[in-house]
């Protein structure tokens, strides 16, 4: 059974229940209040006739010391002409109650003469055919006799009323329910159409479609829900085509790194045949073993990278102390002298807390990377600053620039802006990603302002409390593996 039908049940139910309680309350109510009032009337009007038989009594002749059962006969008669067409019946009883005077149709047991003295009045509500009676009974006193009066005042009106009341109720409460069930199954629908629409929601993503959101129809408890729904769905998209990207980019990993190791062995293994086969003039060698070095030095140089990633992305660093200048010391033996490019250091004293070597190639490969973006002779700058937070290095070339929407692609593996420009200089695309591996375990990340054709500034800050940094990271680290 679907939500809405539950909840229409659920309605209609209660809604019954309460017409059904509230009507026969209010109808017995009703009826109950004016039996009381008939009860009261037929008391006085007991208490009114008793007081006229003793009056009448009083206008017997002085010669009966006791009132005699023909004159309470006449006076019952009198009593009763006069409440002609009132619906009043009468009856008269001597000392031992047996009855003197009855009217015509007053035919009840005698129950409740049976429980009428000198002190008491009593009344019950009795039932003659279809008719219903208010019975009373009260004792009269009159020239040394003890009479008994009961009166039957008809009530049957009441009775009727009651049950049109019920009668009326029931096709009103019918009526009632009938339009409740209408308005009810639309509140119903309205109240679980924001489930309906999560419903619909979660088939279609069930069904791949996760850019899909559910409508948001109401601002309540459901319309949060469902806000709430759309935010998960929207962060499952994210992490779905996250994880699609990183499928695509391991994938083009492994076509890159193929192409990288079967275009260099492709040459080493046409030169080495070259040798092995073939008589060769001396210049003819030489370029053949140089070839097979150059390309044999750069695999050697790629698997080392893609050894220090890997190993980088496990390891926490071994932190030492050095001062600024060291590092910039050994960046101008190793890049001045080459001719190649023009290179300026300028730096600020400090001292940095790292694991050198580490950081010796992220600066490596960032004045590397500057190199092949650059022409020959282009100048590269390589400057230090040592702040409050931290020190930081910077590497700026005015080469080629990186186009802003590939600025976030190129710390991956075997990523390269211009695939063409790199490979001729022995590039392979790992150096970045390195130096990316490397600097997390630093705390620290790579910073990359670009402009196409202007030029690129690759930076990073190595904070003065790494020690603590790498410490807490560390121990974070662990107790996620644990």
């Amino acid at each position: 059974m679907k939500f809405s039908l539950k909840i229409l049940l659920c309605m209609i139910i209660v809604m019954a229940l309460a017409l059904g309680f509230s009507g026969y309350y209010f109808v017995n109510y009703v009826f109950e209040t004016s039996v009381e009032r008939e009860v009261g009337q037929a008391l006085d009007e007991s208490s009114i006739l008793g007081f006229a038989f003793e009056t009448a009594a009083l206008s017997v002749p002085a010669t009966y010391s006791v009132l005699p059962d023909s004159t309470v006969e006449e006076i019952a008669a009198n009593l009763e002409k006069s409440g002609q067409g009132s619906g009043r019946l009468i009856r008269i009883a001597d000392e031992g109650k047996n009855v003197l005077y009855a009217s015509d149709g007053f035919e009840t047991d005698e129950q409740l003469l049976a429980l009428t003295d000198e002190n008491t009045k009593a009344y019950q509500i009795t039932q003659v055919g279809n008719k219903y009676y208010i019975h009373t009974g009260t004792a009269v006193i009159s020239l040394n006799r003890i009479l008994y009066l009961e009166t039957m005042r008809d009530v049957s009106e009441v009775f009727k009323e009651r049950e049109m009341g019920f009668s009326l109720y029931r096709k009103v409460t019918l009526v009632m329910l009938l339009s409740g069930i209408i308005i009810m199954h639309f509140i119903s629908s309205f109240l679980t159409k924001p489930i309906l629409l999560l419903t619909q929601a979660t088939k279609q993503m069930a069904a791949g479609d996760y850019s899909y959101r559910a409508k948001q129809v109401s601002r309540d408890e459901l319309g949060q829900l469902t806000l709430d729904f759309n935010r998960m769905a929207e962060t499952l998209e994210k992490n779905i085509i996250q994880l699609e990207e990183e499928i695509e980019a391991k994938e083009e990993f492994m076509g890159a790194f193929a192409h990288e190791l079967k275009t260099p062995l492709t040459a080493i293994i046409g030169y080495a045949d070259m040798l092995r086969s073939h008589k060769l003039d001396e210049e003819q060698r030489l370029m053949s073993s140089n070839y097979i070095y150059t390309e044999g030095k750069r695999l050697e140089a790629m698997s080392l990278r893609l050894l220090d990633i890997i190993v980088a992305g496990k390891k926490e660093a071994v932190l030492q102390t050095i001062s600024a200048e060291a590092v910039f010391d050994y960046l101008k033996d190793m890049f001045t002298g080459s001719g190649e490019m023009e290179f300026l250091f300028q730096y600020d004293e400090g001292e940095i807390t790292a694991e050198v070597n580490l950081i010796k190639t992220v600066l490596v490969n960032l004045i590397d990377n500057a190199c092949k973006a650059s022409e020959t002779g282009g100048k590269i700058e390589v400057n230090g600053y040592a702040l409050q937070d931290g020190y930081r290095f910077a590497v700026k070339d005015y080469g080629i620039g990186i186009p802003e929407e590939e600025q976030h692609k190129i710390t991956q593996a075997f990523y390269m802006v211009d695939k063409s420009r790199a490979r001729s200089r022995n590039g392979a695309g790992l150096g970045l990603a390195l130096c990316t591996e490397i600097l997390k375990i630093h705390n620290s990340e790579l910073e990359i302002e670009s402009e196409t054709g202007k030029g690129s500034c690759f930076s990073f800050v190595l904070p003065y409390d790494v020690s603590m940094q790498t410490k807490e990271g560390g121990d974070e680290n662990d107790e996620a593996r644990d």
